[in-house]
């Protein structure tokens, strides 16, 4: 009876200590973004559908008496029944301006990938699972949720360079017939300078990613690079990157190996209360079953611009129209033409 007695006064005071400390800093933000897309694929049956994007986060921090800040935050998504992204691990921000991501911190190659401006509007056009070709600068860049990433402070080495490094290791995850990401490291670089008028930055990373499968062995992990360009002059942002690599485990089987290449360019101007954008995106790709060598090539060309009006303050507008060219092993197929029309509401 007196371990018992002593138990619960443990605990008691236990859960007394923690009501009255203090609680860490929590903020809210989020969006609701719906709107109707209209779908003419070649060939095909012409389509509309309702396209949301929901999103409700909460991020959370606190500073400790050395300085050092601690964050995290989790986001809850919309009324169509996502669970949300509630795997996010935790940011340390150091003193000096550098901070450690840890758990599930992500690539740092993907990090330091351009944004290379494109339709802002909700609309695509699909293409057949077996069209292996990317349209993502970031694409070679997998890692597992066990892994870390450091970023350094800005001015790093020179004046306007910023780096970043990350590494992952064996999930733990059973090895089966889908290719499975075992490790990763990853280097990333982004420079900004001023040429006169001009804001220049320059992005690039590297990525090389581990993996398994059982009964097929992996000849190709992913493995690639990326370089990017982007110059704000006034109201007037271009942008231009390009990425080239090979990646495990894309498609549905998760069964295949690709090389492949992106190039994508894209304008952005901004003018009162309109934004126009104004993109393009062509990857080519040779896939081939794990294992295997040779391949047939497959390509996407995509085009894409938009009009954004901003309606009141954090309400916009948009329209998008998007157009897609694309081949799968060597034969035209799954091209065709889409349109956006809707709203962002962000909080």
């Amino acid at each position: 009876m007196k371990k018992e007695l002593l138990m619960g006064t443990a605990l008691i005071s236990t859960l007394g200590a923690a009501s009255v400390a203090e609680a860490v800093t929590a903020t809210m933000s989020g969006n609701h973004q719906t709107g109707m897309e209209f779908d003419s694929p070649d060939g095909g049956t012409d389509t509309n559908a309702q396209i949301n994007d929901n999103n409700f986060t909460v991020s959370l921090s606190e500073t400790t008496d050395g300085g050092m800040t601690i964050s995290s935050s989790f986001k809850l998504m919309d009324e169509n029944g996502s669970a949300g992204d509630l795997d996010a691990g935790f940011t340390l921000a150091f003193t000096d301006g550098s901070k450690l991501d840890v758990l599930n911190a992500g690539n740092a190659s993907g990090s330091h990938a351009v944004s290379i401006p494109g339709s802002a509007g909700a609309e695509g056009v699909a293409t057949t699972s077996t069209n292996a070709a990317q349209t993502g600068l970031d694409f070679a860049t997998g890692s597992t949720v066990l892994g870390v990433e450091y970023h350094t402070a800005s001015d790093f080495v020179a004046d306007g360079l910023k780096m970043s490094f990350s590494a992952s290791t064996d999930s733990g995850a059973a090895n089966t017939a889908t290719y499975r990401v075992d490790s990763h490291m990853a280097l990333g670089a982004t420079y900004v300078t001023d040429l006169g008028d001009t804001a220049v930055t320059i992005g690039a990373g590297y990525s090389g990613v581990d993996g398994s499968k059982t009964l097929t062995a992996v000849t190709n992990d992913t493995n690639g690079y990326h370089v990017g360009v982007s110059a704000v002059t006034g109201d007037l942002t271009v942008g231009v990157g390009f990425a080239n690599g090979d990646k495990a485990g894309v498609n549905i089987s998760s069964a295949d190996e690709i090389t492949g290449d992106v190039m994508k360019a894209g304008v952005k101007y901004v003018t009162g209360d309109l934004t126009f954008n104004v993109g393009v995106a062509s990857g080519d790709a040779k896939d081939n079953t794990i294992g295997s060598s040779g391949g047939n090539d497959d390509s996407k060309d995509v085009t894409s611009a938009s009009v954004s009006y901003a309606v009141a303050s954090g309400v916009t507008a948009i329209l998008g129209y998007t157009s897609l060219d694309a081949s799968d092993e060597g034969a035209a197929t799954d091209g065709g033409s889409a349109w956006y029309i809707g709203a962002n509401m962000a909080f």
